[in-house]
């Protein structure tokens, strides 16, 4: 998000106080009062919005985009990075008082490659859900899923599983996801693969199961950077195919 869009997403906005504000607007801190609010890659924020950010931290309260009246809210904040915030403070780009302030309790999780032992219950997970949004039946993934799940890196994390997995599911035409379920560029970037796991990945009916633009687009429900994910492509490549 731009730096005055995620301002008025946070904080909210009058009427009137920027280009297109047609109507008042209540922000993210406003509906969280009296519950939470979690704050992903908080590293990215700009210094503007770090400041005001700041303020609701020490002070409880906040000022809608284009209004001078503080509103108090009472929120508890959890906020993710995958950078070094300790190292963006050094380098003067994330405010070493907002620093201390956020780390207050502070959780190292490792990256997915290093806790193999969550995948089963991760990959359970994302079959339930996907199960519901997609109403599909599949109930595990096939022995060979998982010796190649437990062979790769995992760059993505667990985003990365949970579209190995939503696509998979969205394939799978039985109960259980085979390897020619999984996307392709996940396919092609395991190193090693066990040559029983490799002949699923490339046999006939893997080229027959594979997903065509219409059935991209109607699972993603016409969102076409979604779409491009699930077919492994890029959204210019998507866009192209479209004509």
């Amino acid at each position: 998000m731009s730096e005055h869009l995620l301002e008025s997403e946070l904080f909210g906005h009058v009427r009137g106080a920027f280009t297109g504000a047609i109507s008042d607007k209540i922000g993210r801190f406003q509906k969280a009062h009296g519950g939470t609010l979690f704050l992903d890659e908080i590293g990215d924020i700009s210094l503007a919005v770090q400041m005001r950010l700041l303020r609701v931290l020490q002070e409880s309260e906040f000022e809608r985009v284009g209004e001078s009246n503080s509103i108090k809210v009472d929120v508890r904040i959890i906020a993710a990075t995958n950078q070094s915030l300790a190292e963006k403070v050094s380098q003067g780009t994330f405010r070493q008082d907002l620093y201390y302030r956020l780390n207050v309790v502070r959780l190292d999780l490792p990256p997915l490659r290093s806790r193999l032992d969550d995948l089963d219950l991760l990959i359970a997970h994302f079959i339930v859900k996907f199960n519901t949004i997609f109403s599909k039946a599949v109930s595990s993934v096939s022995h060979d899923v998982m010796t190649l799940f437990s062979s790769y890196g995992w760059p993505g994390n667990v985003r990365e599983l949970e579209h190995a997995v939503e696509h998979a599911c969205i394939l799978c035409k039985s109960s259980v996801i085979a390897v020619s379920d999984l996307p392709q560029d996940l396919l092609d970037s395991v190193p090693l693969i066990p040559a029983s796991v490799k002949n699923a990945a490339i046999s006939p009916a893997a080229s027959a199961d594979k997903m065509s633009l219409e059935e991209a687009l109607t699972a993603s429900g016409g969102n076409k950077a979604r779409a491009a994910r699930l077919l492994g492509i890029s959204r210019m490549t998507l866009y192209r195919q479209l004509g």
